[in-house]
């Protein structure tokens, strides 16, 4: 019988090289779904853009006005679509907050998708990510868009952060609190560099799901614990596991942060679990001090 640490490299290797084979398959031209004006891919050559496709690991793509693709899949299952530009939830964030004259916060830029369709409204973009190859490849993907925000690596769970670096308006929230280790922390401090409100999109526990706690500040949290995958995987959190929330308790935190007006938008379940978006705002008392 093979070792269990060798059975597990072995489905490890093979699930690596179907995401592969998944991912080579993509035709590169022909989609005629989200064709998006491309600035500085739509004259390239065929080549080129296989070139450009094959630099970095792209677990995402867009098709430009050609109805060609740029990027990639992440594997079969797993962004596999093109990506809309700009998401719903920017369009909402706009109508809430009138992004013409505002500096946003993007929390978590990935591939630089919603930094794009931000950068279409906000007077100014500030995306952060914790992985330098999210980094990297947001600040190609909005290059050849077109659009230049202010990108830099950093993790808002370490504890030496320029605050003056991430402060701004509002903040664009979606799809990162649950992956945190301390999520209640990073709430409390999110109220200290955003002045306006935020848009938060998260996967939450239910109560029932919610087994264990911890304490900040005084008070006691409930939460899941979710094992993530670590750094290696793109979509995980940055460690061993993450705490999931409830919708009460993220709710009270973030009005503990001042954001007093918080108001549920939408629940809806997914593969991975119960998700909600919500927007947050401070009163006019908050932002007038």
């Amino acid at each position: 019988m093979k070792p269990i640490q060798s059975l597990f490299r072995q489905a490890k290797e093979t699930l690596f090289v179907g995401k592969a084979r998944f991912q080579s398959a993509l035709p590169l031209k022909g989609f005629q779904q989200q064709l998006l004006k491309t600035p500085f891919v739509d004259p390239l050559s065929d080549a080129d853009l296989i070139e450009l496709n094959t630099l970095l690991k792209w677990k995402c793509f867009t098709v430009d006005r050609k109805g060609r693709r740029f990027g990639n899949a992440a594997w079969k299952g797993k962004r596999c679509e093109p990506q809309i530009i700009p998401d719903r939830r920017i369009l909402l964030m706009h109508e809430r907050f009138d992004l013409t004259t505002k500096h946003v916060l993007e929390v978590g830029c990935f591939e630089g998708i919603h930094t794009i369709g931000l950068s279409q409204y906000a007077r100014k973009v500030t995306a952060i990510d914790s992985r330098m190859e999210n980094v990297v490849k947001t600040i190609v993907r909005c290059a050849f868009f077109g659009v230049h925000p202010t990108v830099f690596k950093c993790n808002l769970e370490e504890q030496s952060i320029n605050t003056d670096l991430i402060a701004a308006d509002v903040a664009h929230h979606v799809g990162v609190l649950y992956h945190l280790k301390n999520p209640v922390q990073h709430l409390l401090n999110l109220g200290q560099h955003i002045r306006l409100g935020v848009l938060l999109d998260t996967h939450y526990a239910l109560e029932n799901e919610a087994t264990e706690s911890l304490t900040a500040n005084g008070k006691t949290y409930r939460y899941k614990r979710y094992k993530e995958a670590g750094h290696e995987d793109v979509f995980s959190g940055m460690y061993d596991h993450s705490k999931w929330l409830t919708i009460d308790d993220i709710v009270a935190i973030l009005k503990g942060s001042g954001f007093k007006n918080v108001e549920i938008v939408e629940t809806r379940n997914e593969r991975n679990g119960p998700r909600v978006l919500m927007i947050a705002q401070k009163s006019q008392e908050m932002i007038q001090r």
